[in-house]
């Protein structure tokens, strides 16, 4: 039996889900938005097409979550780890990601962060806090 919480369209604005194991819930195409997600553990969520603008998954573990096409506008992803996340086609326009971990993180055909981009090398001076998929990070 699949005992995996089903929040699949949800409508969750503004919920508190601090601290809360929502490991492996289904929330594809849920309404998180202005959500409070400190701490949650988001581990393997289906966040495909979710709506988490303004959302505050600050320190949620999103290790190995489907973020694709998720919109995450304005963010605070601050000290995330988005290890092996699927963020491919999402958008993170403004989102904060100092300390994230986004390695192994997929950000094809994501809308990145004012200021950061595929690159081939690190800008001179740059001593990186966020740990960004191999070929990404900030640009000058």
């Amino acid at each position: 039996m699949d005992s995996r919480l089903d929040l699949n369209g949800g409508q969750l604005t503004s919920a508190d889900l601090s601290n809360r194991d929502l490991s492996g819930a289904d929330l594809t195409g849920a309404d998180l938005t202005g959500a409070n997600l400190s701490n949650a553990n988001l581990w393997g969520a289906n966040l495909r097409n979710a709506n988490l603008r303004n959302s505050k998954p600050f320190g949620a573990d999103l290790n190995s979550a489907d973020l694709n096409s998720a919109d995450l506008t304005g963010a605070d992803l601050r000290w995330a780890d988005l290890n092996s996340a699927d963020l491919s086609g999402a958008n993170l326009t403004g989102a904060d990601l100092f300390g994230a971990n986004l390695s192994g993180a997929n950000l094809e055909g994501a809308t990145l962060p004012q200021g950061i981009a595929k690159i081939d090398a690190w800008p001179a001076g740059v001593w990186p806090t966020t740990l960004w998929p191999e070929g990404y990070g900030p640009v000058t």
